[in-house]
């Protein structure tokens, strides 16, 4: 990329205007209005629960807010930070290394590991939705706390049906008779903010619904409250907690889950991420589409998909590597291309067929990039790509991850001390490239530079990219995987490097091969 040429130049393509000739719409009746409208009133809601965040990670330190915070706690995040900054070697001490016959001795970090679990499972949902969020950081905190709130999503309880129905039929003004010819009353998920349940409409399709549990908006803003000003008075009182950057978690946290408490958002996510895969040619992945008439902030009626999460499906008749090349092609093209992506992409939302194709689930997290976002980042995945510690603070500076004037020279040591210089040789592993962006989070948080919510959720997809490259291509290289992925972009941009000189392609003709063709034959 010259150093002349700006990418923030070249507009994002607007989703209002894939909607016009989109196939994948128009196969629903009365779906393309839907889509238009929910499209169109999203970016406003973002900004409006961008505020309420602000608000509720702000709030003033009274005697009510102490009262909160001596009742639930208040120190997960201070825990997790006290145990990030520990020395590397200390994280992982343990029992385990007892002479027979001598007393069991137990680290500060285990310590403050148990701490923490009883507060959560002491704490309101928020509390809960907090370990679910520290049990998919794999990478950006340490193993033992990754491990340490597995539980957090596998084990909450499921509502009574009654529950259910009643929330249906003040959703919809109708009872769940006249709503649905099935229903079953068994949920096949059930999490911190909502469960999901078979169905079939009365024309006969089947469905999935996703209903909200009840008076969770007053309860999070509760729980956040209580998190935010215990953040306040940690930070006072604790330099750890000052270099963690609490308030700023707190903040980021709060917008991520006031946006997931809102289906209508949700369902305009998976809108426009189905409408720039369908763009895209990307006949390997299959998104839901919600079903018209039937989206509430609290219930959103949605197509079902098949398949089942990528660490239980059986790809013996696979070929894994290119199954991984084509998760790679997908994270990057929706991010780079359309500024749009799923941003939890865990192994429960990422569903496989027997013959590798791709479903996405739960869209309550997606992110988006502005055009010096987009630039941002292929500035920062260039100066990854090279190794150039240097490259990847200076795009986070246009980011906006590091604020101008920062220590640059400074940072860059720091990081090059915890990681090898060699950390990305050629036969560099998932791992090794896991835990360098992991260690450039972790280094970035402590000076207390707070990063943007949409570059948080790109590196987790990168990290979770490594969990997948790790379930399903063990002995795949990730730096290996790059030039078929590349070489895919030259062929259907003219080039990576030159991916943001031209305009946005139109879609793929009938008599022009697929994706799946186009791609490492």
């Amino acid at each position: 990329m010259s150093d002349t040429f700006d990418p923030s130049t070249i507009p994002l393509p607007d989703v209002r205007e894939l909607i016009r000739w989109s196939a994948w719409v128009d196969e629903i009746p009365g779906l393309r209005a839907e889509a238009e409208r929910l499209v169109a009133a999203v970016p406003r809601r973002r900004e409006e629960l961008a505020r309420q965040a602000r608000r509720l990670a702000r709030p003033q330190v009274d005697a009510a807010m102490l009262s909160s915070i001596a009742t639930v706690g208040g120190r997960v995040a201070m825990l997790a930070v006290a145990d990030l900054n520990q020395p590397r070697g200390s994280r992982r001490r343990s029992s385990s290394g007892a002479q027979s016959g001598e007393p069991q001795r137990v680290s500060r970090g285990e310590r403050n590991i148990r701490r923490a679990q009883q507060l959560v499972r002491a704490g309101g949902p928020a509390w809960v939705k907090l370990g679910q969020f520290i049990a998919t950081t794999q990478g950006l905190l340490p193993d033992e706390w990754v491990d340490a709130f597995a539980w957090c999503r596998d084990e909450v309880p499921a509502l009574p049906f009654e529950v259910v129905e009643r929330t249906l039929s003040a959703s919809f003004g109708r009872p769940i008779s006249r709503l649905f010819a099935a229903f079953d009353e068994t949920p096949i998920a059930a999490a911190s903010i909502a469960q999901v349940h078979r169905a079939e409409l009365l024309d006969g399709r089947e469905v999935v619904v996703k209903v909200r549990r009840p008076g969770l908006r007053q309860r999070f803003a509760r729980d956040i409250r209580a998190m935010a000003g215990a953040a306040r008075v940690s930070e006072r009182v604790s330099a750890i907690a000052r270099t963690g950057n609490l308030s700023g978690f707190v903040e980021l946290f709060a917008q991520l889950v006031l946006e997931e408490l809102d289906f209508h958002i949700e369902a305009a996510n998976m809108l426009e991420l189905g409408i720039t895969a369908e763009h895209a040619g990307a006949d390997f992945v299959r998104i839901p589409r919600p079903i018209p008439g039937m989206v509430r902030e609290r219930v959103l009626v949605m197509e079902g998909m098949p398949g089942r999460a990528y660490t239980a499906a059986d790809l013996s008749a696979v070929d894994r590597e290119r199954l991984l090349q084509l998760a790679i092609q997908g994270v990057l093209e929706h991010t780079l291309v359309y500024g749009v992506f799923h941003g939890d992409l865990h192994a429960g939302n990422v569903l496989l067929d027997d013959d590798g194709t791709f479903s996405l689930v739960d869209f309550g997290i997606v992110g988006r990039l502005d055009q010096a976002q987009r630039a941002a980042l292929v500035r920062f995945l260039v100066g990854f790509a090279r190794n150039d510690v240097m490259a990847q603070l200076e795009a986070m500076v246009s980011f906006g991850a590091i604020p101008p004037g920062a220590d640059l020279a400074d940072l860059a040591r720091a990081i090059e001390t915890e990681i090898d210089p060699e950390h990305l040789p050629e036969d560099a592993s998932a791992a090794q490239l896991a835990e360098a962006v992991g260690t450039l989070i972790r280094l970035v948080a402590r000076r207390g530079f707070r990063l943007p919510e949409e570059l948080v959720l790109f590196f987790k997809n990168l990290l979770y990219l490594n969990g997948f490259a790790a379930a399903v291509a063990p002995d795949a290289n990730l730096l290996k995987q790059i030039d078929p992925v590349f070489g895919y972009f030259t062929q259907k941009y003219g080039g990576a490097v030159d991916l943001f000189t031209q305009s946005l392609p139109h879609p793929v003709a009938e008599d022009q091969p697929t994706t799946k063709e186009q791609t490492y034959e």
